[in-house]
């Protein structure tokens, strides 16, 4: 099923009043001023925009620069450097930047490359907490080649872009029903839909994005809380959900009217990973597909209470690289699993897409992945195994064209450490964008195959 969306299209006066005041700069009796357009100004959050800049003397260098607040009032910003063709023209999905944030021709490096503009805090990650409003991305064209935070830079024109992850007719349900605690998101129109069980990592709380871009897509997704969440079970900084917990969550999604109950696929990112393969080999339930995300298969923590954490117990394999920066492999080395957390590869009986970033410096995605491969083989179930696998990319693989956090800062600090603890998560800027990208097509590819 192919959804069209259809957006309103909103025009930024600012720009126009720019154009009706002959754009000052750059301007000759021949020539208009300089104009800058995005295409298209609205659109989903892993769609393309079209970046292209016209009217501007030939071969004379120019900046792009973009800027956005997110929720929490800090500054992003990314910039390249282009030299106006012959035409008096730039085109991002023709030209080569030559310098700034990235290199190359890259089509959507100004999205991913974004990152805390200089005198913002530390180890900030980008993570949409309201689903139902859009970001606003500053796009402008400067004189020169400049860095935007330096100042004085002259700007020649500019325009707004809306970047969302809900598109219209795309229904959000909130849930706290027999005790689970989660956030539904049902495409539009009637259905039934396939439908897809949502989970994020250790970080906590409820995290919605990638759930509506699903909805978007054409599934019914839930995403789902565990930890560290006002309405669970405290406290926050640890699991005290168990299986039942996990089982009334899938059943929940299962028996919606407006779901498939035999296509229910799950979606996990690190120990939301964990959980997925869980669900799928011990909880007597029958998902419909896999998808891991960087995700352990065992843990060095036992499951005192069918998943929850004993405090603590994982923090003797913490590594700290500094006072300030701990790095969490070890915890997730098949070598040093609990032979209780261990889950039963073997007894895998769907189709699994495991995504592996090489530079993942908090999860060994290599070391898990094999382990699963090697299990799935010795079983004779080779053929429900897909993996997927990036050089260069970090732990947190998103939805395209999210810029990477590589060294975010982490919520849950031992009572030794200073205020700020940071963890080490990998990634380098462009590959790690590359591998949001084309893990992104494939899944949804993925979910097309076994769920549709």
């Amino acid at each position: 099923m192919v959804l069209k969306l259809h957006w309103a299209i909103s025009y930024n006066p600012v720009h126009y009043l720019f154009l009706a005041l002959g754009g000052a700069l750059w301007m000759s009796s021949s020539r208009p001023a300089p104009l800058l357009t995005a295409s298209p100004v609205r659109a989903l959050i892993d769609e393309q925009i079209n970046i292209r800049g016209c009217f501007l003397p030939p071969n004379r260098p120019v900046t792009v620069c973009t800027q956005m607040l997110c929720e929490d009032g800090d500054l992003w910003e990314s910039f390249s450097h282009y030299v106006a063709k012959e035409d008096g023209t730039i085109d991002m999905t023709r030209d080569n930047s030559v310098g700034g944030s990235f290199l190359g021709c890259e089509p959507m490096g100004l999205f991913w490359s974004l990152q805390p503009a200089p005198g913002e805090r530390e180890g900030l990650r980008l993570r949409k907490t309201n689903v139902e409003t859009p970001y606003v991305v500053h796009v402008s064209l400067l004189e020169g080649h400049v860095s935007p935070s330096k100042g004085q830079s002259t700007e020649l024109a500019e325009v707004s872009a809306e970047r969302w992850y809900m598109a219209p007719g795309v229904q959000r349900v909130q849930i706290r029903q027999d005790g689970v605690v989660g956030t539904l998101f049902l495409p539009p129109g009637p259905g039934p839909f396939p439908a897809i069980l949502d989970l994020w990592g250790m970080g906590g709380g409820l995290v919605e994005y990638r759930s509506a871009l699903l909805a978007s897509r054409g599934y019914v997704s839930l995403s789902l809380a565990y930890i560290g969440h006002e309405d669970l079970p405290g406290p926050k900084h640890r699991v005290n959900v168990g299986d039942s917990y996990f089982k009334a969550a899938f059943q929940l999604l299962r028996d919606h009217h407006q779901v498939c109950a035999d296509r229910v696929g799950i979606i996990g990112l690190c120990f939301g990973g964990l959980l997925a393969l869980r669900i799928a080999t011990q909880l007597g339930l029958k998902p419909a597909c896999l998808i891991f995300i960087n995700s352990p298969v065992g843990s060095t923590f036992t499951f005192p209470d069918g998943v929850g954490e004993e405090e603590n117990s994982a923090q003797v394999y913490w590594t700290y690289d500094s006072p300030d920066q701990v790095t969490f492999k070890s915890v997730f080395l098949p070598a040093n699993m609990s032979p209780e957390s261990k889950l039963k590869i073997e007894d895998l009986e769907c189709p699994m897409m495991y995504i592996m970033s090489q530079d993942d410096q908090s999860v060994p995605s290599k070391e898990n992945a094999d382990l699963i491969e090697k299990t799935l083989k010795a079983a004779g179930k080779s053929h429900l195994f897909t993996c997927l696998s990036y050089p260069g990319a970090g732990h947190l693989i998103e939805p395209p064209y999210a810029p990477n956090a590589r060294r975010p800062l982490f919520k849950v600090k031992p009572r030794k450490c200073k205020p700020n603890l940071y963890a080490e998560w990998g990634g380098h800027c462009a590959p790690h964008a590359a591998a949001q990208e084309d893990s992104w097509r494939k899944i949804l590819t993925f979910l097309e195959r076994h769920l549709r």
